[in-house]
């Protein structure tokens, strides 16, 4: 994907690493660099880096220098570009090469003859994205030190992502409707909340946060204070933004119209505004009033599902409608891999399988993964047919091919990837996002691994089969030498070895 232009990188309190191809442990380091307001972290060895790690194969920007040729000289360039890098820096001016770009039409969905369901991106040159990547780091470091974004942000914040978004949001909106209490989700839409951005407050926020003035003079960004006030539950990947909370009276549903009275006038100030033909309710629970609302002089529309952040939501909660879904695209794409390839060797089969076909089947499945055995049926059967493609495995066993292939089943491939986020939410906080939905017993008599996560009371099978209390079991069957690992990627190895045994 190009990557988008400097003034997007933040956006409604957050920015956009995954835009630009270098790798995930550069901008680490670059995020915890620790620089003075008066240097810019640009020295030759950082920016030689950044070069060796530029994907080849993306485009060029407007000045025709190709990412090839930069990686191809990154020793005899890092030293010259780092100049440029700081005296941009401090000077507050930016090469004119770098404010150029090719726009391109990427289209997102809806009618294909209507150029408002197009998104612009834009090709800019490749060492003023290099620039960008750095100014990121020291942007990220400044926002992460005085605790700016909040922990309704999702988007672009380390340890947080979509996953963390839908589990956080939904736990308490389960917990609401496992109560008895109905619940309405609002889902809002920016309209081009990325391309209508003022510059003048992009600014003034900027300097509001104590922005070094380097910063404020070189970048064009964009933070707020988009949930102050609010009495629902908000939260947001980017500007994707939903808003919830309980209606089991008619002060619930007034509460969540001053909200939304509240967004329409923030976004009012901020010279924005909601795309409102694509805001969406969604009425949840048992004995739902079914309120309306309006946003401005808008009513919404009731919708029975609704995609959030790429995985469809229904009004029963019961994800069957995503299930469903996620199977069919992936037979899908495995029949045009079947018809369009000839081969049908592993070396061929499983990585097309991998690349192409399993992201449909594992993306964000901490959330919408199946409990009754048709949905579990009905998605491994995905994995069956493709070890039935690989050449010289015809006459065996669904096991004996996944052993062959050394490929895990879907069922233990969600089991280690639920371990692995409850890891992560124990251990790393995920920055602070849900932190708190997997309390640990404290009792010094709980035996087991000497981690025990703390069982919930619930009484529907929405909650029961929710991501934060199934895992509850799970976790607490582990050995305590997989628990206490000290890192992620030591525990994925202990993992790895207790579930061969387990399983």
């Amino acid at each position: 994907m190009p990557s988008l232009p400097l003034s997007s990188t933040l956006m409604m309190g957050s920015g956009t690493p995954v835009a630009l191809s270098w790798s995930t442990v550069t901008a680490v380091e670059l995020e915890d660099c620790d620089c003075g307001n008066d240097k810019l972290p640009a020295d030759p060895e950082i920016v030689r880096d950044l070069l060796l790690h530029l994907d080849a194969y993306k485009s060029t920007g407007p000045d025709g220098i190709h990412p090839r040729v930069l990686r191809e000289l990154a020793d005899v360039i890092a030293r010259p570009l780092s100049i440029i890098f700081q005296w941009s820096w401090e000077s507050g001016e930016v090469p004119v090469d770098w404010k150029l770009a090719n726009i391109v039409p990427i289209f997102k969905k809806g009618k294909k003859e209507d150029p408002g369901n197009y998104r612009p991106v834009s090709l800019t040159s490749v060492p003023g994205k290099i620039m960008e990547k750095i100014m990121l780091g020291v942007i990220k470091k400044h926002l992460k030190d005085n605790a700016v974004i909040g922990h309704s942000q999702h988007g672009f914040v380390r340890g947080r992502a979509c996953l963390t978004n839908l589990v956080s949001f939904y736990a308490r909106v389960t917990h609401l409707v496992d109560q008895g209490k109905p619940v309405d989700v609002i889902f809002l839409d920016f309209s081009k909340a990325f391309d209508t951005a003022s510059h003048s407050i992009l600014l003034d926020k900027m300097s509001s946060i104590q922005f070094d003035k380097n910063i404020v003079q070189w970048g064009q960004f964009f933070l707020n204070n988009l949930d102050v006030g609010l009495e629902g539950v908000v939260s947001r990947f980017a500007d994707d933004t939903k808003l919830g909370g309980a209606v089991d009276s008619v002060k619930g549903g007034e509460a969540l119209q001053r909200d939304l009275d509240r967004l329409e006038n923030w976004a009012i100030a901020n010279r924005m505004r909601f795309n409102k033909g694509r805001c969406w309710i969604l009425h949840l629970g048992r004995g739902n009033p079914g309120y309306t609302y309006r946003l401005g002089n808008e009513t919404l529309e009731t919708s029975h599902a609704e995609r959030d952040l790429g995985v469809l939501v229904d009004s029963k909660l019961n994800m069957s409608q995503q299930r469903a879904q996620a199977a069919r695209k992936a037979n899908h794409i495995l029949g045009c891999i079947k018809h369009v390839i000839a081969s049908r060797s592993r070396e061929v089969i499983v990585p097309l399988y991998t690349a192409l076909v399993q992201p449909h089947l594992k993306y964000c499945a901490q959330f919408w993964a199946p409990q009754y055995t048709k949905d579990i049926k009905l998605l491994e059967s995905v994995q069956r047919r493709a070890t039935k493609m690989v050449k010289g495995l015809e006459g065996k066993t669904y096991e004996e091919r996944l052993k062959s292939l050394g490929v895990f089943s879907l069922e233990k491939r969600r089991l280690r990837g639920d371990l692995t986020v409850a890891y992560n939410f124990l251990m790393r906080g995920s920055e602070g996002a849900g932190a708190d939905l997997l309390p640990v017993v404290t009792s010094d008599r709980t035996g087991g691994n000497g981690m025990k996560l703390q069982w919930g009371r619930f009484r529907l099978d929405i909650r029961k089969r929710f991501f934060i209390e199934k895992v509850v079991g799970q976790w607490n069957r582990l050995p305590r030498e997989v628990v206490t690992a000290l890192s992620l990627t030591e525990f994925k190895k202990r993992l790895d070895n207790a579930l061969s045994h387990m399983l």
